[in-house]
């Protein structure tokens, strides 16, 4: 399984409004056990600059736009999250950079797991380590 678009379930209308919504293990592979959302960024910041060992993330922007540059070690994929009822499945292992395009962007997680600092490899050279290890 590679990382993914998802298309985010969504009701309703132009003129009553829309809901918009996914369930775990139904529309994405794992139990949601964090949420948290990330604002107040301005436009051409770069934030994420890590991977994760073991943490699976669903992101998805509900106002504004970010582009997010996933990194397997070996080939680099963009993706623009631009409306808010797409998100992206960023699978274990995956380098991100995100960036900011538009001012007052909202940026949203659902995290597989609680906040663990182990988990992370902020490093880009120990990143290329540990991928070529086959961890």
């Amino acid at each position: 399984m590679n990382n993914s678009i998802i298309h985010i379930r969504t009701y309703g209308n132009r003129d009553e409004g829309k809901l918009s919504f996914f369930e775990e293990n139904k529309d994405i592979p794992f139990e949601i056990k964090r949420i948290y959302y990330i604002y107040g960024v301005k436009a051409g910041e770069k934030r994420g600059m890590h991977a994760h060992k073991k943490l699976q993330q669903v992101i998805w922007c509900p106002y504004g736009e970010v582009e997010i540059i996933t990194d397997d070690g070996e080939q680099k994929t963009n993706y623009i999250l631009n409306s808010p009822d797409k998100a992206l499945l960023i699978l274990k292992g995956h380098w991100r950079d995100i960036y900011w395009k538009k001012e007052n962007s909202v940026l949203c997680v659902a995290a597989s797991d609680y906040y663990d600092e182990t988990d992370y490899i902020r490093d880009y050279d120990e990143y290329l380590y540990y991928i070529k290890k086959g961890c």
